[in-house]
């Protein structure tokens, strides 16, 4: 039965790309109406469907859109603006999409209902508490977009970027054992990283091996076989960016809330706290905006390891004023314990370890994730003297726009399905979350896939590392 839906499924695919004209290309710049900069990360979807994207750093934004929606709404909307509004079949690009800021006033919002909570922290605590009316209650499927970048300061050193299917069994189900990730292709998948991160070696070798001698001997770059830092590599790869970690683990806020030891665990209050800045709009509906500060304990992610201890908050949350759903969380991790501080600096140069961010769209009466941003520092030291026989970075030969790298993983979720026929035979597939693992380029499957548009920044960067990898491979 899943081979047949399989076929069925491929010639549905087929017939969509036979005909060029069965899609319609919607491309345009969205920028505020009063300052004219670009409005990054609003929402572009076609109403009551998941057919979407966000735009990018300069504004803009491609959506693929069937023309059997030419007579929908298109819908472009950013938290804090009024919403542009236009039918599929009249959407023009000749002008740029400007949108005006709206917002409510909050005297006026806090005399409305005694009923209503008041406080940024008893907001919060009602979203939680209602983490399971505004989640999923069965089990889905959602296709997206996966961009992978890995960079120093001055340009990347690594790209992938892949289609993935996400399986979830519900909000109430553990993550770790009912929340599967699958990655069905590649699209570009290159890496000139240069090997002799020894920091990753030394890391590898702990884990691998109890009380494991780290001698002179065994940590030289000239002693070490350069397939063992491969490998040292790879591991560390899929343990600080592996698609299982983002979304099993803490950083997967929203939808590991039950977890002991959640981020927005019973425990939120001793580790953050909120503050209720306005009331924004958002199509018209009001939204809560709340700031993130540290509550009186530090944050630990406790992720194997990794010293991921000594962290407060920093940030913003948007609530539904009448859902109490949450739409959008602007998250980061600061260095704050002294210990936490020193190492920042010394391996990062940075006291932001984790920045995140996630937005929700609303689908059939629930709220599924729609976006995700995430971007970390990583342990390298390139730019240190090669024949250098010290174990400790030398500040003074070290080439900083070089050493310092971090990653950064863009998820865009294009796709939701809730037929609970299509999801139990796509659960009997396998699953394979291997992110980093090579894949056969299938250019008619990305014919029509929607996908997130680069900024003129990193289009100008992704085509200096494809000729710098044309020239490796050579």
């Amino acid at each position: 039965m899943y081979g047949n839906f399989k076929y069925g499924f491929g010639i549905v695919i087929s017939l969509l790309c036979f005909n060029v004209f069965s899609q319609k290309e919607l491309s345009n710049t969205v920028l505020e109406g009063s300052t004219f900069l670009p409005i990054e990360s609003a929402s572009v979807y076609v109403k009551n469907t998941t057919i979407g994207t966000v735009t990018n750093a300069d504004g803009k934004f491609l959506l693929t859109v069937p023309n059997a929606y030419a007579n929908d709404t298109l819908i472009v909307s950013s938290i804090g603006f009024k919403s542009y509004k236009v039918p599929v079949s009249d959407f023009d690009a000749s002008f740029e999409i400007y949108l005006d800021e709206d917002v409510a006033s909050l005297d006026e919002v806090l005399l409305i209902a005694e009923t209503r909570p008041k406080t940024g922290n008893d907001i919060v605590l009602r979203a939680i508490e209602d983490f399971g009316k505004n989640l999923p209650d069965s089990s889905y499927l959602q296709k997206g977009f996966l961009r992978h970048k890995e960079r120093n300061k001055k340009e990347f050193k690594w790209l992938i970027e892949s289609a993935i299917t996400l399986y979830d069994s519900t909000f109430e189900s553990n993550p770790s054992a009912h929340l599967k990730l699958h990655v069905d292709q590649v699209r570009k998948s290159y890496d000139l990283r240069d090997v002799d991160s020894l920091l990753a070696y030394t890391a590898y070798l702990k884990s691998k091996t109890k009380n494991a001698p780290l001698t002179k001997n065994n940590l030289r770059r000239d002693t070490i076989k350069t397939a063992s830092l491969v490998e040292a590599i790879k591991w560390n790869d899929k343990r600080i960016n592996g698609l299982e970690t983002l979304f099993q683990g803490k950083l997967n806020m929203v939808r590991n809330a039950g977890n002991p030891g959640a981020l927005l665990g019973e425990n939120v209050l001793s580790t953050h706290q909120f503050t209720l800045d306005t009331v924004l709009l958002e199509n018209d509906k009001k939204v809560y905006k709340i700031k993130i500060s540290e509550g009186t304990s530090y944050i630990n992610l406790e992720t194997p390891g990794i010293f991921n201890d000594g962290y407060h908050p920093r940030g913003w949350m948007y609530i539904d004023w009448d859902t109490y759903a949450i739409k959008k969380i602007e998250y980061q991790l600061v260095a704050a314990s002294r210990a936490q501080r020193s190492r920042s600096k010394t391996l990062y140069d940075t006291d932001v370890n984790h920045k995140l961010v996630l937005t929700y769209k609303a689908y059939k009466d629930n709220m599924y994730l729609n976006y995700v941003y995430y971007e970390t520092p990583k342990l390298v030291n390139v730019g240190v003297v090669k024949d250098d026989p010290k174990t400790e970075i030398d500040e003074s030969v070290a080439n900083k726009d070089e050493r310092f790298y971090y990653t950064v993983q863009e998820i865009l979720f294009t796709e939701i399905i809730t037929n609970q026929d299509v999801v139990s035979e796509t659960l009997k597939g396998p699953w394979d979350a291997d992110l980093f693992s090579p894949k056969p380029y299938n250019k008619e499957f990305w014919t029509n896939y929607n996908t997130l548009l680069e900024s003129k920044e990193e289009e100008k960067l992704i085509q200096d590392l494809t000729k710098r990898y044309a020239l490796f491979k050579e």
